[in-house]
């Protein structure tokens, strides 16, 4: 087996695109909420690298206020993990997703039959931000068995002895924490964002995207000159939520022209 063919679809693709020069954006849209199909696709239409499908969970303790009442008002209308995944193979869409929950909604049919639903679904990798590195044992061996790339998370404040472990047990890319708190948007990128993308450039080769306060698309461009690329969650669901779907693909057209900038 080569080196290229252990990666998964979508650690595959973002290694090729950053390869090229290309910085990478990956936004964040919470499934189940109205609108949440045609979003994804203008995220893919406007040049979104993946898309991260957030499965609203009732104890969301990651997300802010806006993904907060998105993931709220889809569990009230009776959204469920299984009616998002339902969803999926009907997107058509030619980028890679993943999904972003938490882990009681892993533990509760067990991780073999999770990964097995993200499989059948076509989902390419999962981040589960509440599963520390030293209880991932079971979901991870789960997913790789699946084909399931498990993107980790590094925090601010890991220490450096710290950060090699998490970067090798990532798949897919590294979840750079931009601050500590939960997401939303903040008036300026903190210095911390920067600060560890850089620290973890040094030690891997996995793509490295920074999430969590990057807001806009100055603070996008910002975060790329040191990191590979952005997530963004909050700015682009509060898009979804005032205005709609295509409210959405023209802030992820804003964004990809900002990091595309020399």
């Amino acid at each position: 087996m080569t080196a290229v063919a252990a990666f998964g679809r979508l650690e595959t693709e973002l290694r090729a695109k950053r390869d090229a020069g290309r910085k990478l954006l990956v936004p964040y849209i919470t499934g189940g909420y109205p609108g949440w199909q045609a979003a994804i696709r203008a995220c893919a239409a406007n040049g979104a690298d993946a898309v991260e499908i957030g499965i609203p969970f009732s104890d969301p303790v990651m997300d802010g206020p806006v993904i907060q009442q998105a993931s709220q008002f889809a569990l009230e209308q009776g959204v469920t993990p299984t009616s998002i995944l339902d969803e999926v193979p009907g997107l058509d869409v030619d980028i890679p997703l993943a999904v972003m929950t938490y882990y009681n909604l892993v533990h509760h049919p067990g991780p073999t039959r999770f990964a097995d639903q993200l499989k059948r679904a076509g989902i390419s990798a999962a981040i589960l931000p509440d599963l520390p590195l030293e209880e991932s044992g079971p979901w991870c061996e789960a997913a790789d068995a699946a084909g399931i790339e498990t993107i980790m998370l590094a925090a601010p404040t890991a220490p450096d002895e710290r950060l090699p472990r998490v970067t090798a047990r990532c798949r897919g890319f590294v979840y750079s924490v931009g601050l500590l708190g939960v997401t939303g948007e903040r008036e300026s990128l903190a210095a911390t964002a920067t600060a560890l993308a850089a620290r973890l450039k040094r030690i891997t080769d996995t793509p490295v995207l920074v999430g969590v306060g990057v807001s806009n698309a100055e603070q996008a461009y910002q975060a790329t000159r040191v990191a590979d690329g952005v997530i963004q969650g909050a700015s682009v669901v509060r898009r979804l939520m005032d205005s709609g779907p295509d409210a959405v693909g023209e802030y992820v057209a804003e964004v990809r022209a900002a990091i595309d900038a020399p």
